[in-house]
């Protein structure tokens, strides 16, 4: 594990039990799984790279615009579905043909692969990345070491 994927785990885990609160981002008192990338994002690199909008739960689905793909691609670096490694950004579509809008953290990696996500009704928790979860998986991002 990378020193970077090591710090970006570490504060992953230190938002764990966080409550999900749609469009928040504050540790211990509620977020979504954007506002968990949010608030590790400020952990690791610093400074938010851009305001985020107000968005509701079917946002850009109307559009089939992929806005958080886009998003990603502007501030984190893309990598190979298949180059695994702890720390890295996970992009899930949780319905075929939907536009993908599901965010989680990769901790383990391997046969006991494990994410951490923000999820309603859970809150932010450490999660198997088991085959239901690999097969949603879209797109793999790492955080740069400064803003892009």
């Amino acid at each position: 594990m990378t020193a970077r994927g090591a710090s970006v785990v570490v504060a992953a885990r230190g938002w764990i039990g966080t409550p999900y609160v749609h469009q928040a981002a504050r540790k211990g008192t509620g977020c979504d799984c954007l506002g968990l990338l949010r608030g590790v994002w400020l952990e690791v690199v610093g400074q938010a790279p851009e305001p985020i909008p107000a968005y509701s739960m079917d946002w850009s689905e109307p559009q089939g615009e992929e806005r958080l793909w886009q998003a990603a691609l502007r501030h984190l670096l893309a990598k190979s579905l298949t180059d695994e490694a702890p720390g890295d950004v996970l992009l899930f579509r949780m319905r075929s043909g939907a536009v993908a809008k599901h965010l989680g953290i990769a901790t383990k990696v391997g046969p006991q692969a494990r994410f951490i996500h923000a999820y309603s009704g859970h809150g932010v928790t450490e999660s198997p990345l088991s085959l239901p979860w690999r097969r949603r998986i879209v797109a793999r991002f790492e955080f740069p070491a400064e803003a892009i």
